[in-house]
């Protein structure tokens, strides 16, 4: 088995991309594998704590018919999902400084599902695999 870190650049910060990041990151800590996400962006604005169970959204090439059907499938809330993978396993959820700096938020802002703050050097250095942007 792989046992190398998956590593998440989360930078979508639309329910359909956050709920195949969760997915991944649940399963690969089901695995056994460390997970490691980096929120940037419009994925780290999802993650403010005032505003983490809004619609926030699909990506534009859902359209219409993905709409209904991501609705219809119903299912857990993506902030659920990487709720249940740290409980599963090693998964941390840092917020990339640059844009926590942006976007003008401190921890205090974020869900507790964030763990910290760290800039990309530190994110890659955590890194010894693959990276996978969504």
């Amino acid at each position: 088995m792989d046992d190398s870190t998956l590593s998440l650049v989360l930078f979508s910060g639309t329910d359909d991309k956050l709920n195949a990041a969760a997915v991944l990151a649940v399963g690969a800590a089901a695995m056994g594998r460390k997970v490691n996400v980096f929120l940037q962006y419009w994925a780290l604005d999802a993650f403010r704590k005032d505003r983490i169970h809004e619609d926030h959204g699909l990506a534009p090439e859902a359209g219409p018919r993905g709409e209904e059907a991501f609705r219809k499938h119903g299912g857990q809330h993506w902030s659920e999902i990487f709720r249940q993978a740290k409980e599963v396993g090693d998964v941390k959820i840092h917020a990339c400084s640059l844009s926590m700096e942006t976007l003008g938020l401190t921890l205090e802002d974020l869900d507790p599902l964030v763990d910290d703050q760290e800039g990309v050097a530190s994110f890659f250095m955590d890194a010894d695999g693959p990276v996978t942007f969504i």
